[in-house]
């Protein structure tokens, strides 16, 4: 199979979800996981940098990209093996999340329901360890394969050896620019069990009479809830949530609690404490913000949104000035989610 031309000086406002203007030296579409090394040689011959982009849903471009973007558009979804109640599931990287989890319980392969709506695609999502409502990617990976640049290699990760953290990973560490992802392997049950413990799906599923939840009532509940809170970058442009919520030490949660005890708050790992960002960011009076095209939603503080014609800089002026207010205020450090790139 002969890979697609690339192009040239290409636009890549619609391939990012806020809708940043931004051109590519070169956009090299990838449909054959098998194309990677032929074609990352041809940019390592040419000394280019390299970006791997999928949805685009967690990138900002804060400028222009001198170099070649691969786009991954590989599709698949594979059963590897089942062994009793267990399947173990290989999908391509270029797999939209969200079509995958609704094709996973269609198959009645379970425990992906809480991770519903999440914008992106399957590649991105072990990078980030995405989570929502209770689970984390990291729950249900068995493996990811990848291609290395550097050692011009293929590899295959178990899910400990991607060392997977809040929001982190091997992947923005070690492997950060070098591992292409190419396929995730989740491990799965056809046996159902639904979790739903977290707060705000609880309410969600009271609200709807629902006592003994199934898996497609948790999967409809995280939807609804998504879509009551977070804007679809289809009408207005946003990556989702802009900032990661804080993980602070007991002895610094502690003190924050006693001067702030209704700052809503969650055990992590290690006796460390996450505290919820939009709450921070509600409190210091910046949701609805607006300033020009920049701004953030009238209905979740997390999220920074282009209303049309917003620029990086505008948007990470913005971000800035609520990170300085939130420190200033509470003494709180919150970084930003998405990768910047460029500029």
């Amino acid at each position: 199979m002969t890979a697609p031309a690339p192009l040239d000086h290409a636009d890549l406002r619609a391939l990012n979800t806020l809708h940043l203007p931004a051109r590519a030296a070169r956009l090299q579409p990838v449909e054959d996981a098998a194309d990677l090394p032929a074609l990352t040689a041809a940019v390592a011959d040419r000394g280019e940098p390299l970006l791997v982009l999928g949805g685009g849903s967690n990138i900002v471009f804060a400028g222009d990209f001198a170099g070649t973007v691969l786009h991954m558009r590989t599709r698949g979804i594979e059963l590897l093996a089942q062994d009793g109640d267990t399947v173990q599931v290989a999908v391509a990287a270029g797999e939209l999340w969200h079509d995958w989890v609704a094709s996973a319980l269609e198959r009645g392969w379970y425990g992906l329901e809480n991770l519903a709506l999440i914008p992106g695609t399957v590649g991105a999502a072990p990078v980030q360890n995405i989570g929502a409502y209770g689970i984390e990617l990291v729950d249900r990976l068995q493996a990811v394969e990848a291609w290395d640049l550097e050692a011009r290699q293929w590899l295959r990760l178990s899910a400990a050896e991607c060392e997977m953290g809040y929001r982190d990973s091997v992947f923005k560490r070690r492997l950060a620019g070098r591992a292409v992802i190419t396929r995730v392997i989740f491990r799965l049950s056809t046996v159902p069990d639904p979790r739903a413990q977290y707060a705000d799906l609880q309410r969600e599923l009271a609200a709807r009479g629902i006592t003994a939840p199934t898996p497609r009532d948790v999967f409809d509940a995280v939807c609804a809830i998504r879509r009551a809170k977070l804007p679809d970058p289809a009408q207005i442009g946003n990556a989702g949530s802009f900032f990661r919520n804080p993980v602070l030490d007991a002895a610094d949660a502690a003190r924050l609690l006693a001067a702030h005890p209704d700052a809503p708050h969650y055990p992590a790992a290690g006796g460390a404490v996450k505290f919820a960002a939009a709450w921070f960011i509600d409190r210091c009076g910046w949701k609805g913000v607006r300033r020009g095209d920049a701004g953030v939603h009238e209905r979740q503080a997390l999220v920074l949104v282009n209303h049309g014609q917003a620029t990086a800089a505008e948007l990470l002026a913005l971000a800035r000035d609520i990170q300085a207010d939130v420190r200033a205020r509470y003494g709180v450090a919150i970084e930003p989610e998405p990768v910047i790139v460029g500029g």
